[in-house]
This record gives structure tokens, C-alpha cells and sequence, in this order.
């Protein structure tokens, strides 16, 4: 799944409102010639400002499964080594 993130306009009465992004989430299909689509599977609005704090935290869970995954394979790699 893919995204596509864009700064969502707003309208001058909401000038003092704090910043918003449109995120549409996005997958590719096949139609029915075979040809790749992308196809949105749904969209949101959140604040700037939300989307950063989410990222930040999506960030930081992957830096953990990192961590671990790169342990995992140091064990891996020496089981084989050994003699």
C-alpha cells in the first residue's frame, strides 16, 4: 500500500486554523486487461502537525523491529559460522 500525501487548501475563513494534509492511501490493481492501476482505497484529512507525530512514532517502531531483525540475523550468521 502506498500514499500520497498532499497540503489540504483551505478555504479563507479557516486561515488561523492550524495547517492540514489529504492523505490518500493507495493500492495497485490489475484491470481487467491485465494493466497495473492504482486504485485509492481511502482517503483522510488530519493535521500536519498529526501526521508528523504518527510518522515519528511508525518511525521509531520500525527502528526497534531493526534493531531486532539485525540481532536475529548476527545469530543467524554465527551458528553458521561456527565450526
Amino acid at each position: 500500500m502506498a500514499k500520497v500525501i498532499a497540503e489540504k487548501v483551505q478555504e479563507q475563513a479557516q486561515v488561523d486554523s492550524p495547517k492540514m494534509v489529504e492523505i490518500k492511501h493507495t493500492r495497485t490493481m490489475q484491470d481487467a486487461s491485465g494493466n497495473d492501476v492504482e486504485v485509492v482505497d481511502y482517503t483522510e484529512t488530519i493535521s500536519v502537525d498529526e501526521a508528523i507525530s504518527r510518522t515519528e512514532s511508525r518511525k521509531s517502531e520500525l527502528e526497534t523491529q531493526l534493531t531486532e531483525c539485525e540481532a536475529e540475523l548476527a545469530d543467524y550468521i554465527a551458528i553458521r559460522d561456527a565450526e
